[in-house]
């Protein structure tokens, strides 16, 4: 995305596309052309330029569809219906504001979220963070390599069992992040997002009643029973989920590496005003895809299952499981190849934003674009995070009903985190020219205490029950 740290002789700036998000101030801009394509760039070669603008905040937002994401959407629409459909235009802006802030302080730092944070906060107050990152992602990666598993259970109509195809997967996806190169996985990860469609085309099976979706799309509904505001922290937390935070952040900067912009163990200079309205398309057309197959996911939910009185689902294999004698063989089967290929791309980046997290809060080197024989560290523990979530398979906790679990704890962890992060974008001394704006504070200000709020009703109506 970037080239050089070199600068060029002090001109006053030219305004930025958006005055608001983040504020620039006078001083001298860093030369050197892009690595991804520019924004006129891509308007002029079409559609494989705007492809090829892609990147990391495509990939994010894919990923934040995982079999967790899937589990829960699946749950809540199963359970409350269109109830909840508001909740996927709700949430568009205030992940985009969060994944933006996340991309913007890795592009002007040069070096990763963990090692950044420590730039301004205590050593202890991010490992404290961290480890709330670590545990939400231990359930994660457990619950998806389960789900993958039990997905491809079901394409084989009960010929294999689940737990037989947690190993394999596991394996399948350690063989890509150790063997294949930086540029193979990304272009893995850009093909598996394909796999979301399928519960676009889901939809299409179920004929859903347009006036009430189009009511429940628009108007917010909202109880205060605990079901309901657990539902409510789960899909904050599967959506706007603390992993991605740190996975924006370093994929940046491995880009940024790859270009020769930036060390990832010192950082750069500071960046140009071009790479961040890449960037800002990036993250706002991932996240735009992200909530368009949230939204689908939850009405296909609702109207196959809400409306045919299947309020038990619990799992997104259930919910697929659920689709066939509902919505036919077909959407069964589709259903299905997309939790799998959503799993394929989620446990990679949720292994991959935990051991960039460690390395980064140890001051360790190494990234997927380093050699396992230069970087031994990082990959054992890239190969660990992914053993922790095998194991999770074969003990007693179910690996599949903590697909949920693991919504509601990202959805706990994600409010204290995320004010870390609000608070590093609005350090001048960090962030130079280009700290937060208004826009960009009001935004991660509102998912910050619309999150806290919502983790706290949670445990308030808990305790009320007991």
């Amino acid at each position: 995305m970037l080239l050089s740290a070199s600068m060029r002789p002090a001109s006053p700036p030219e305004p930025i596309e958006d005055p608001i998000l983040s504020v620039v101030k006078p001083g001298p801009q860093p030369a050197g052309d892009g690595v991804r394509t520019t924004l006129a760039a891509a308007k002029r070669s079409g559609f494989a330029g705007f492809v090829q603008l892609l990147g990391p905040g495509l990939i994010t937002g894919a990923s934040d569809d995982d079999p967790s994401g899937i589990g829960t959407y699946s749950q809540v629409g199963s359970q409350f219906g269109y109830g909840l459909l508001w909740l996927a235009l709700f949430t568009f802006p205030l992940m985009s504001a969060a994944q933006e802030l996340c991309a913007r302080i890795a592009l002007q730092t040069g070096v990763g979220l963990g090692a950044t944070l420590q730039r301004k906060f205590p050593r202890w107050l991010v490992g404290v963070a961290i480890l709330g990152l670590l545990a939400a992602n231990t359930f994660n990666v457990g619950a998806d390599l389960g789900a993958v598993a039990a997905g491809g259970a079901l394409l084989s109509r009960g010929t294999l069992r689940a737990l037989w195809l947690v190993v394999p997967v596991a394996l399948l996806i350690i063989a890509m992040q150790v063997f294949a190169s930086y540029a193979t996985i990304f272009k893995i990860f850009k093909w598996l997002t394909l796999a979301l469609f399928a519960y676009v085309v889901t939809a299409f099976f179920a004929h859903p009643p347009l006036l009430e979706v189009l009511k429940a799309t628009l108007i917010p509904h909202v109880e205060l029973s605990k079901d309901f505001v657990m539902a409510l922290v789960a899909v904050l937390g599967t959506t706007i989920s603390p992993y991605l935070f740190f996975w924006q952040a370093s994929s940046e900067v491995d880009e940024l590496a790859a270009a020769g912009a930036t060390d990832p163990h010192r950082g750069r200079r500071g960046l140009k005003r071009a790479e961040l309205r890449v960037a800002r398309a990036d993250v706002l057309i991932g996240m735009a895809f992200s909530n368009l197959v949230m939204y689908f996911i939850i009405l296909t939910s609702a109207a196959v299952l809400h409306a045919h009185g299947k309020t038990g689902v619990q799992t997104a294999d259930q919910a697929a499981a659920a689709l066939a004698p509902l919505a036919g063989p077909f959407a069964f089967i589709v259903f299905s190849v997309g939790l799998i290929g959503a799993g394929l791309l989620a446990i990679p980046i949720l292994t991959g934003s935990a051991t960039y997290a460690i390395k980064e809060f140890l001051g360790l080197r190494g990234s997927l674009a380093s050699k396992p024989q230069q970087r031994p560290t990082f990959y054992v523990i890239l190969i660990l995070a992914t053993a922790v979530g095998v194991l999770m398979n074969f003990v007693h906790l179910d690996p599949i009903r903590a697909l949920f679990i693991s919504a509601v704890i990202n959805g706990v962890v994600a409010p204290p985190l995320l004010l870390l992060i609000v608070l590093l974008g609005a350090d001048v001394a960090v962030m130079k020219r280009y700290v937060s704006g208004r826009l960009s504070l009001a935004l991660t200000g509102i998912t910050t205490v619309f999150m806290a709020v919502a983790a706290i009703t949670m445990f308030v109506t808990m305790f009320a029950g007991h």
